[in-house]
């Protein structure tokens, strides 16, 4: 037992006081005998017994009445340690998309937010955040209105985040019982098993889960050619527990366009496509309706005529590259080529990408101006000659990753080693190839380089180096010298890295990720580019280059949609952005099965156990009613003692 006053039991010093005057009233006297009362002595004897024996028992009763009351001014209690320590309570409250399935008609964030203001006490302070919003040193009455209206979003913080988060909202008190509580729907995405950051604090996780395991996701397309009039949508579908074909319906802008039905079967994904007219412009959108999560019922994309990639090729022969123009001989690039002597410089600023083709020395002009060109946001590739001139060469190259010509080598070499990881090649291959028939060159140079390898020799040393608008060959391309122009890597590899010099829209983008569009044209000095949708507009990231501005987008869209890039007034393209699909699959952690937590199936029971830690058992009434009931034995004993 515990007392909240245990000073004032220094009082019980005051039950000397009636003891003291007891023993006075009981002090002895001398007897006198009377002579011929023997009868009389007797009956005195007797009373004088009684009335020392009601003393006794008032004065018991007396000092258990002023011990109660004392000890009732202390105020005894029982508690456990923790219920005696401050406590901090952090709360963490899933808006995720995942959190829109339902349970018995309500949304699965909407129940734990009902849950939450009905189990809060209102004027008990919080701390609650969510995946995008932060409430600090709160009640529930402050953010009720907020609560009930939080938007769901794509944004989902991993279990590191979300402690991390939890971190800065505690106290650097390090004696209050600091309280974690997430309410959740525990996606497998979350990342919690085996962590030891959920460990850190007292942390109580709620799965609030749907009675509807059933979705439908869109979760790509992809378009490809059939003939000069249509042009093939494929629709990539996954779902769980599919019960019947799904309709989905394909529009443009407000038309709509096809319909078709998604049949699962057994199997969790299907592919459904589309024949759409080879008009050049789509503004689409496609639809499905399940009994599943929303935000991934609708897919928006957008097909624009393409801008055509500017090539130059600069050489020391007159006569043009075949190879080049098979490469760059269709519609989607404008290739020129010129001899080293006939080129106009001035040309090189209106290009995207300018390939250096075996030239055996670069002039120091050129060499300066293709690095302006390089800085201002085109891409260069350079191509050596087997009979290149190092130094000339290495004043351009050192400009770019401090690359440095060393030695040239005639030697054998395979081209053995593939970095699918480098943006070049991330959506060339469907898998890592063991088996491939690899080029070779039997003259190279040896290079010291901070780029990193795309193609390399046995023995590791590089064949192809680069990186964001630059790229560098170790070897000729001349068929006495290497056999690459024949291998199947040439088309890709060059195809890419003429697309590097302008980054133009995808077929859709995905919100969350780091997205880089370039739109070829020159934008005056005070002019800027503005991205709406509808009455929603911002202004991206965007840097000017002298023949295309190149905009970022990262923090900003928020929602899905097709937006437009607008020039002043003038819309010059349209981009999509969707949302990403990483919780439309309904798999779940088994979080009884974690350590270090406590698991609560709802939220009053959490909160009920909460209380019941936190409680404290008083025993200050109990010692009112004994003082009350020995006054009333007092009262008792002088009525009916005699």
């Amino acid at each position: 037992m515990q007392l909240k006053h245990p000073e004032i039991l220094w009082a019980l010093l005051l039950l000397l006081i009636p003891i003291i005057i007891h023993l006075f009233q009981l002090r002895r006297f001398k007897k006198t005998p009377f002579t011929n009362v023997a009868m009389l002595q007797t009956v005195v004897v007797e009373s004088r017994k009684s009335n020392t024996l009601k003393k006794w028992l008032l004065l018991l009763t007396r000092l258990l009445l002023l011990a109660s009351i004392i000890i009732a001014f202390a105020q005894p209690f029982t508690a456990s340690s923790d219920a005696l320590q401050e406590k901090e309570t952090v709360i963490y409250l899933d808006n995720s998309f995942s959190m829109q399935a339902m349970k018995n008609g309500v949304n699965l964030l909407e129940k734990a937010t009902q849950d939450l203001l009905k189990h809060i006490d209102n004027e008990q302070t919080i701390n609650l955040f969510t995946n995008t919003n932060t409430y600090k040193d709160v009640t529930v009455k402050d953010i009720q209105n907020t609560l009930l209206s939080l938007p769901f979003t794509f944004r989902q913080l991993n279990i590191d985040d979300i402690v991390l988060k939890a971190n800065t909202l505690f106290s650097s008190n390090q004696n209050s019982r600091k309280n974690l509580i997430l309410i959740s729907d525990f996606q497998k995405r979350l990342d919690m098993e085996n962590r030891d950051s959920i460990a850190q604090k007292n942390t109580y996780l709620v799965p609030i889960t749907s009675d509807r395991l059933v979705n439908v996701s869109i979760d790509s397309v992809s378009i490809e050619d059939t003939n000069d009039e249509q042009l093939k949508l494929s629709v990539f579908l996954s779902g769980t527990n599919v019960p019947e074909p799904v309709p989905v319906s394909l529009f443009n802008g407000e038309t709509l366009i096809a319909k078709s039905a998604a049949d699962f079967g057994d199997n969790s994904q299907t592919t459904l496509n589309f024949s759409i007219p080879n008009t050049g412009t789509i503004h689409g959108q496609l639809k499905l309706t399940d009994g599943g999560l929303s935000f991934d019922n609708e897919f928006y994309l957008n097909l624009d005529s393409r801008e055509k990639t500017k090539v130059l090729s600069i050489s020391d022969t007159v006569e043009p590259s075949n190879y080049l123009e098979r490469l760059f001989g269709n519609e989607e690039f404008i290739l020129s080529q010129y001899p080293l002597n006939n080129l106009d410089y001035s040309l090189i600023d209106t290009q995207n990408v300018i390939i250096l083709n075996d030239l055996e020395s670069i002039p120091t002009g050129l060499a300066r101006i293709l690095s302006a060109f390089k800085n201002n946001g085109g891409s260069l590739v350079v191509i050596p000659s087997e009979k290149s001139d190092i130094q000339s060469y290495n004043q351009l190259l050192s400009q770019h990753f401090n690359t440095t010509i060393l030695q040239g080598l005639t030697l054998d070499k395979r081209i053995a080693n593939i970095s699918y990881d480098h943006p070049l090649y991330r959506n060339v291959f469907e898998k890592r190839i063991e088996n491939f028939q690899y080029p070779q060159t039997n003259q190279y140079f040896k290079i010291s380089t901070g780029a990193p390898k795309i193609l390399s020799y046995e023995g590791n040393d590089p064949f192809l180096i680069g990186l964001d608008g630059f790229y560098f060959f170790t070897s000729s391309l001349k068929r006495e010298v290497s056999n690459f122009k024949g291998s199947s890597l040439i088309v890709p590899t060059f195809y890419n890295m003429a697309l590097s010099g302008l980054q133009a829209p995808e077929l859709f983008h995905t919100l969350g990720e780091t997205n880089v569009v370039d739109i070829g044209i020159e934008l005056g000095n005070e002019n800027i580019l503005h991205v709406k949708k509808s009455e929603d507009q911002f202004i991206p990231l965007q840097q000017s280059f002298p023949n295309k501005v190149q905009l970022t987008f990262d923090e900003n869209p928020t929602t899905d949609g097709v937006y437009e890039i607008v020039n002043e007034e003038n819309v010059i393209k349209q981009i999509s952005f969707n949302y990403p699909r990483d919780e439309s699959k309904l798999e779940y952690l088994e979080v009884d099965n974690l350590s270090n937590v406590t698991v609560r199936e709802s939220v009053g029971s959490l909160f009920e156990l909460l209380e019941k830690e936190s409680s404290i058992t008083a025993y200050w009434k109990w010692f009112v009613i004994l003082a009350l009931l020995l006054a009333l034995v007092e009262v008792i004993i002088q009525k009916f003692v005699t």
